[in-house]
C-alpha cells in the first residue's frame, strides 16, 4: 500500500479567507483547498469534466461552482448532489496556524519515451536548447528539466519562438553542430519558422523540436491544431511525427545525423499523449560506431588540374566563403606559401584578419575597394567554401578553381574552370604538399596590398569630415568601433545600411561574424548573439550590431540576457527609419514612403530591463561611450543617434 505524506499548503490560516478557495500544490499534485463554514478542506482541484481548475472557482450559495461550466459540488467533501462525478477528498490539519494535506508519496520517476530520445540527443552532443515551454510541450520539458538538474543541457526560456531559432541557427553557423529550438503546438511552432529558414539557406545544423495536440483530436479543428508535419515539409530536411511505437532513440539519432551531415534542418513532431509513455526497455542510443570520418579527398583528375593551374598562374587570388570558417589556418599557409591575396565572401568576413599582410577585406556590395582590386588584377582565382551569391559578385570571367564539400555548390550559378569536390580541410592539405612547385613564378602582392589599404583607410578619413548635423556618420561609428571593440570578439550582424557599413567600414582582428546571409532576415542580430554566448560562455566577447528596426524586433530579449547573465554587448544604430529600404525606394524611383520609425529611448528600456543602457549623440563621445559599454560586466546596450544618410 503506498504510503501518505503530509504536505505543508499553507503557512498560516489567514492565507484564505472563509467562503473562498484556491489551488495548493502538495508536491507535484494540485488540490483545491477550501475555507467553509470554519473548516480548511481539501478535494482534488480538476473538475471531472473538462479538467477546470477548481482552485479558481468560488463559493455559491454553499457550494463549489467549476470556473469553466457552473458544476457544483460540495466544497467540504466534493461531493455532487448525489451524482456519480464527485471529487475525491484529502485530510487536512493545522499546526501551529499552518495548514497541511495528506496525499499519497509519489511513486518515483519512470522513465519514458522523451527521457529517452532527450537523453540520445544530448549523447550525440546536441545540449543547448532555446524556446518557451507550454501546455503541449510539458513532457518533453519536464525531460529536459531532468536533464539540466543533473548538468547534461542547458535550456534558454525566450520571450518569443523566432529569437529561439535565431539563436539556435547562430549557434550551428559558429559551431558546426546543431543546437535546438521549442515550441508548442499551432503558434509556438510556426513562430520558429523564420529562423529556422534562416538556418537552412545558410546550411547551418538546427534541431526543431514542436509540441503538437493529442492525436485523438488531430483533424477536428482542436484549439491550436496545425499539421506541423504537412507545414515543415519544405524547410525540414528529415521531418517526422514520434509515435508512441516509433523506435524513439533511432529517430532522434537519424533526426541529428541528418541535420550534421546534411548541415540541414531536422524537425520532430511530439504528440501531447506520446511524451509521458513509460520507455519500457528502450534505452538511449549514442554516436558511437554511427558516423564516418567526413575527410574525403577530392578525385584524383581534379585536384591535378587544380594543381597545374596554380602552378601556372603568377597573381592567383584566393577567395573565402562562410564554409571555409573552419579550415583557415591550412588556407592562410597556403596563401603565405603563394604570397598571394586572400578577401573573404560578407559571411565570412574575418576569416582572415585585415591586419593580415595578404588580408585584403570583404569582396562584393559590402566590401572594399582592396578586394575588388585585386580580384580584378588576379589571372586565377581560388574560391573555397563560397557561393557565388549576387551580392559577392566574384567574376564568372576569370580562370576559377572552386573546392567545396557540397558537390551542389560546385558551378551553382554557373560553369567554372575546375570544379573540386572535396573536404576542404583535406583538398587544403593535398594542395599545400605542392607547395614547393608553386612558389617558383608567384608575384609578391604584400607591398600593394599595403598600399592599397592606405588609399582606402585615407579614403575613410575624408569620409568621416562628412557632417549633416543629423547624427553619427556610419564611417564614424564603424571606424571607433574598430579602435575599441575586443579584438576577439563574436559580431553579430543584422541586415539594413548597418548591416553593409559594417561589411566595409569595420577592420577585422580576431573576430567571428555572425549574420543572416542568405534569407537575410531583419532582427538576426539579438537573438543570434544569445545562441553565440550559449557557445563559448564568458571565453569570448559577444557584440549585437543592429539598426533600430531590427533591434525592435526582439527587443524583448534583453530581458532574456539579464535572465541568464549573459554578458552581451548591444549597439543600436538608431536613425529613426528604415534606412535601406528608404534608399532603395528612391533608387527605384518611388516616393520615401512608410519607413519612418518611432522609437522608445533604447538606453532607458534596456536599464528597465537590469541592463546597462547608454545613448549617445555626439561623435566626440563615441569613443568614450563604446569603452564604458565594453568595461561593463553584464549584459549592456549602446545607442547611437545616426545618420541615415552617411553610410
Amino acid at each position: 500500500m503506498a504510503q501518505k505524506k503530509w504536505y505543508k499548503v499553507l503557512d498560516h490560516t489567514s492565507q484564505l479567507n472563509e467562503n473562498r478557495v484556491m489551488t495548493v500544490d502538495a508536491g507535484h499534485q494540485q488540490l483545491c483547498l477550501t475555507h467553509f463554514e470554519g473548516k480548511f478542506n481539501a478535494i482534488t482541484n480538476k473538475c471531472p469534466h473538462q479538467g477546470g481548475p477548481l482552485g479558481e472557482g468560488s463559493i455559491e450559495n454553499g457550494k463549489l461552482r467549476c470556473p469553466w461550466h457552473g458544476w457544483d459540488f460540495s466544497p467540504c467533501g466534493g461531493d455532487s448532489d448525489g451524482f456519480d462525478d464527485g471529487l475525491a477528498s484529502f485530510k487536512t490539519k493545522i499546526e501551529n496556524d499552518a495548514v497541511y494535506v495528506e496525499v499519497e508519496e509519489e511513486a518515483p520517476h519512470e522513465t519514458t519515451v522523451t527521457d529517452i530520445m532527450a537523453e540520445t540527443m544530448v549523447n550525440w552532443g546536441v545540449n543547448r536548447v532555446f524556446g518557451m515551454v507550454g501546455h503541449s510541450n510539458l513532457g518533453l520539458a519536464d525531460a529536459f528539466h531532468r536533464l539540466e538538474d543533473s548538468g547534461q543541457l542547458k535550456f534558454f526560456g525566450v520571450r518569443h519562438e523566432g529569437a529561439a531559432s535565431f539563436a539556435a541557427s547562430a549557434y550551428g553557423k559558429l559551431t558546426g553542430k546543431p543546437a535546438a529550438c521549442f515550441g508548442i503546438a499551432g503558434p509556438g511552432s510556426t513562430n520558429m519558422f523564420t529562423g529556422i529558414w534562416d538556418a537552412k539557406v545558410d546550411r547551418a545544423p538546427l534541431l526543431a523540436l514542436s509540441g503538437q495536440v493529442a492525436t485523438q483530436v488531430v483533424g477536428t479543428g482542436n484549439f491550436q491544431e496545425v499539421d506541423l508535419v504537412r507545414t515543415f515539409q519544405n524547410v525540414a530536411d528529415f521531418n517526422q511525427r514520434v509515435e508512441s511505437q516509433s523506435k524513439h532513440s533511432e529517430l532522434m539519432t537519424l533526426a541529428i545525423k541528418h541535420a550534421l551531415l546534411n548541415r540541414d534542418v531536422s524537425h520532430l513532431t511530439f504528440p501531447d499523449q506520446v511524451q509521458t509513455i513509460p520507455a519500457g526497455n528502450q534505452k538511449a542510443s549514442s554516436p558511437k560506431g554511427r558516423i564516418a570520418s567526413l575527410k574525403i579527398a577530392p578525385p584524383e583528375e581534379s585536384l591535378q588540374e587544380a594543381i597545374e593551374a596554380i602552378k601556372e598562374a603568377q597573381q592567383p587570388v584566393i577567395i573565402v566563403g562562410h564554409g571555409a570558417r573552419f579550415d583557415m589556418d591550412k588556407i592562410t599557409t597556403l596563401a603565405e606559401g603563394l604570397s598571394c591575396p586572400v578577401m573573404t565572401t560578407f559571411k565570412g568576413k574575418g576569416q582572415i584578419s585585415d591586419q593580415h599582410p595578404l588580408g585584403c577585406g570583404v569582396l562584393g556590395r559590402s566590401g572594399t575597394p582592396i578586394a575588388s582590386w585585386f580580384m580584378n588584377e588576379a589571372d586565377l582565382l581560388i574560391v573555397i567554401g563560397a557561393s557565388f551569391s549576387n551580392h559577392t559578385g566574384i567574376t564568372p570571367k576569370l580562370k576559377t578553381i572552386q573546392i567545396d564539400f557540397d558537390p551542389l555548390a560546385l558551378a551553382k550559378f554557373h560553369s567554372v574552370d575546375i570544379p573540386v569536390y572535396g573536404e576542404i580541410s583535406r583538398t587544403v592539405e593535398l594542395l599545400l604538399d605542392n607547395l614547393d612547385d608553386f612558389k617558383s613564378n608567384k608575384i609578391s602582392r604584400i607591398d600593394e596590398i599595403s598600399e592599397r589599404w592606405s588609399i582606402w583607410r585615407a579614403e575613410k578619413e575624408r569620409r568621416k569630415l562628412e557632417d549633416n548635423r543629423h547624427g553619427i556618420s556610419s564611417i564614424e561609428i564603424f571606424s571607433q568601433l574598430t579602435q575599441t571593440a575586443p579584438k576577439n570578439a563574436i559580431m553579430c550582424v543584422d541586415v539594413g545600411n548597418n548591416a553593409y557599413s559594417f561589411g566595409r567600414y569595420f577592420e577585422t582582428q580576431e573576430h567571428t561574424f555572425l549574420m543572416s546571409g542568405y534569407l537575410g532576415s531583419i532582427g538576426f542580430a539579438l537573438p543570434a548573439s544569445m545562441g553565440a554566448w550559449s557557445a563559448v560562455g564568458d571565453d569570448r566577447p559577444i557584440i549585437a550590431v543592429a539598426g533600430d528596426g531590427g533591434l525592435c524586433q526582439y527587443l524583448a530579449e534583453i530581458t532574456t540576457l539579464v535572465k541568464y547573465n549573459m554578458p552581451i554587448k548591444v549597439i543600436v544604430i538608431n536613425n529613426n527609419e528604415l534606412g535601406k529600404i528608404s534608399k532603395e525606394q528612391r533608387a527605384g524611383g518611388w516616393d520615401k514612403w512608410a519607413t519612418d520609425l518611432v522609437n522608445p529611448d533604447f538606453a532607458t528600456y534596456a536599464e528597465s530591463c537590469g541592463a546597462l543602457g547608454i545613448k549617445v549623440t555626439d561623435k566626440e563621445k563615441l569613443s568614450e561611450a563604446y569603452q564604458q559599454l565594453f568595461s561593463h560586466q553584464g549584459a549592456g546596450l549602446l545607442e547611437i543617434s545616426a545618420d541615415v544618410k552617411l553610410i
